[in-house]
């Protein structure tokens, strides 16, 4: 049935509120995961990868959404690009990559921490993951000073979708427990993280600090 511009309007603002209905449900169980800091400093701070830590918590069961309607009775998600099984499987790879990302070790080199990554995230961005956290100013303290990092991450909201291919963006915060020869350090910070559909699956193709704006798809940490 085709709308009419007032009515496509009106869709238009249902799909945004439902959305951050949608986000809000999906932040409701504040799913665990890991969080990757390179290392206890600042350059950590902002998110360079260090390693996979020998214990990762598993991610909590991301239920799937039940259908949202509008007053009309229609059924929201036939307006969006993905349905509610979609939208809870994207939420739950954003919080397995979010938990192996930020969890590593010291004694793992970039092989080590990509293998965890490897069907997570597209072979384009695993290169990038893998480059930033075999970066010396990364490596070099992470190693030095023995550094273990143990992540969570949650999610926070639904920022927005794409398609071709279908793509969501959430907001995470990431948060880390770094503990090494030196004090612990306890690190967080809030990253925009965006998956795409892939065949049956989701893959994340970008991670970045919320504030530096909207992702894409060949984005460094």
């Amino acid at each position: 049935m085709e709308l009419t511009p007032g009515r496509q309007r009106l869709v238009f603002v249902v799909v945004v509120i439902v959305l951050v209905g949608l986000g809000i449900f999906v932040i409701s169980s504040r799913h665990s995961g890991g969080t990757p800091a390179a290392s206890a400093s600042a350059s950590t701070a902002q998110s360079s990868p260090s390693g996979s830590a020998t214990v990762s918590t598993p991610p909590t069961a991301v239920p799937a959404p039940t259908p949202v309607s509008t007053a009309g009775g229609a059924e929201i998600y036939q307006w969006l690009p993905f349905t509610a099984a979609d939208l809870a499987a994207a939420a739950k790879t954003t919080t397995t990559f979010a938990a192996d990302y930020a969890t590593w070790s010291y004694t793992e080199d970039k092989a080590a921490y990509g293998a965890k990554l490897t069907g997570l995230v597209t072979p384009q961005y695993l290169t990038v993951l893998e480059g930033d956290y075999d970066t010396s100013g990364v490596a070099g303290p992470r190693t030095a000073d023995k550094q273990v990092s143990a992540g969570s991450g949650t999610i926070d909201s639904i920022t927005s979708f794409g398609t071709g291919p279908v793509s969501i963006t959430f907001l995470v915060t990431i948060n880390q427990k770094v503990t090494s020869t030196q004090s612990p350090a306890t690190l967080n910070g809030q990253y925009s993280v965006t998956v795409a559909a892939s065949g049956s699956a989701w893959q994340v193709n970008n991670l970045q600090l919320s504030t530096l704006g909207n992702t894409g798809s060949t984005g460094s940490q």
